[in-house]
């Protein structure tokens, strides 16, 4: 069962073959026996998943099911869950256990399907490569046959690790500057990064609320449109989602792909890309001209600005965001302090870790007095460019493919101690939040025997066209199938 996708085990549950108890007994037990060596979860919610996969079995038994009735999955712990714990990867948060479920953590629990857990993050999802947790690192299930300890990327690092040890069938991600197609990428998954305002942010503990977006990650694309069918929507009680009729996102897979037209980014096939991984992208758009795809360069002028802009951006809203983290309410407070003041202070010294204050301080100088307008302004006008660029691009092409990454996974450590080393990993990916516009990451290959990402980004509402080509590439290849050692 743990090599099935949703919809075969959607399958397996409606023919009776299986129920969902048995199901996420399973699931449980192979969960942890294996999560051990990868500390993929921070938590596992064992016994509210077997209640819940009795209730799926009686909504089954009378008729009232949905696809996704009894299928085991689990949350990115960014998600508020009513009752469980939800850290954020943090000591901030490391007690807090929310009164209420976000909205994409509602929607899956009315469409029947069973959360085993919480999935490990970067703290307050500010990282790339899961390193920065209060509860550990995560490590890539890829590597492990050799020995190595390889990092699954971030923010979403346990999500991505979880789906590709087989833990879970899938898992729900987020994404601000890449923390969805990234990890995607350096585990050999499939995960989608929607349109910003597409999926509901309401009740996702924010970090840049003008670039968060919550999507999806499965082993196959198939998988990634029966998730987003179930988040995607307006929320009133969200102010950036966008009241907009939903498709079926299943609907046009099977779509063929003659005509399609591919950009490729010339300024995303350059600089630090690592040669092998471009050789392996490159085969992965040959494919798609046999498919009856054409594919022609285009460039995104600005594009070696987004970095740059994202990094102003990004930290700013997080300095705004976290200024709520102050041990007066709720969350960690530090012991016996002397006055308000002494309160404040030692409860976020003591309660962030290293890359969250860098990040603060970082954002709080650049919206400071005499330097918002030299960096803050300068940024933002620097991301309306950077949107421009990806509206010009798409009059002349239909997606865009690129690397998702500059190279495969890297070393556990190799890069925590330089922190601009390790903002670069996202050079291919911070671009698409910043304008706002929906990217997926396909597995497409192997370098020394670790996968490779294939990144395709769409205009605006587009989710269903980058859903179709990524099935139509995996109906042909079977990179999402390979499995870790």
């Amino acid at each position: 069962m743990h090599d099935k996708s949703v919809a075969e085990l959607a399958r397996e549950l409606e023919s009776g073959k299986i129920s969902s108890v048995e199901l996420t007994r399973q699931f449980l037990g192979h969960l942890k026996q294996e999560d051990e060596q990868l500390n993929s979860f921070i938590t596992i919610t064992e016994d509210q998943a077997l209640a819940d996969a009795h209730a799926a079995d009686e909504q089954r038994a009378a008729g009232k099911a949905t696809p996704w009735t009894g299928v085991p999955f689990a949350h990115k712990d960014i998600f508020c869950t009513n009752g469980v714990a939800t850290t954020c990867g943090s000591k901030m948060l490391a007690n807090f256990v929310p009164p209420y479920d976000a909205t994409v953590t509602e929607n899956f629990r009315k469409a029947g399907a069973v959360c085993l857990g919480k999935t490990n993050m970067d703290e307050f999802a500010m990282g790339s490569s899961t390193e920065s947790s209060h509860f550990g690192a995560t490590t890539n299930p890829w590597g492990l046959g050799k020995g190595e300890k390889r990092v699954p990327g971030g923010s979403s690092g346990g999500s991505a690790a979880a789906v590709a040890a087989r833990l879970v069938p899938a898992a729900t991600a987020t994404d601000t500057g890449g923390s969805i197609r990234q990890p995607s990428a350096l585990c050999g998954v499939t995960g989608l990064k929607p349109t910003y305002g597409r999926v509901s942010r309401y009740g996702m503990i924010a970090f840049a609320s003008s670039l968060d977006q919550g999507g999806t990650m499965a082993r196959t694309a198939e998988d990634n449109a029966l998730m987003l069918n179930v988040m995607a929507g307006f929320d009133p009680r969200d102010s950036t989602s966008l009241d907009r009729p939903v498709p079926d996102y299943t609907a046009t897979l099977d779509e063929p792909l003659k005509g399609l037209r591919i950009g490729l980014p010339r300024e995303y096939f350059a600089g630090d890309l690592n040669g092998a991984v471009e050789e392996e992208v490159r085969s992965a758009i040959r494919e798609y001209e046999k498919l009856g795809a054409t594919v022609k360069e285009v460039s995104l002028p600005h594009a070696n600005l987004a970095i740059a802009a994202y990094y102003v951006i990004a930290p700013a809203e997080a300095s705004a965001n976290l200024s709520r983290f102050d041990g007066a309410r709720y969350g960690y407070r530090c012991a016996d302090p002397k006055d308000l003041l002494d309160m404040y202070t030692r409860t976020r010294a003591e309660g962030f870790g290293a890359e969250v204050k860098r990040r603060i301080l970082v954002g709080t100088y650049a919206l400071s007095a005499g330097y918002f307008d030299a960096y803050y302004l300068k940024a933002q006008k620097v991301r309306r460019l950077i949107q421009q660029d990806f509206i010009d691009a798409f009059r002349e092409v239909d997606v865009l493919m690129s690397p998702t990454t500059p190279s495969p996974a890297f070393k556990q450590g190799e890069k925590s101690d330089d922190p601009v080393t390790m903002y670069l990993e996202d050079v291919f990916t911070v671009a698409i939040n910043l304008a706002g516009i929906p990217a997926m990451s396909v597995p497409a290959g192997f370098v020394d025997g670790l996968p490779v990402g294939l990144q395709i980004i769409g205009d605006y509402f587009s989710e269903a066209r980058l859903l179709n080509a990524a099935h139509q590439f995996q109906q042909v290849t079977d990179w999402h199938q390979r499995e870790p050692q």
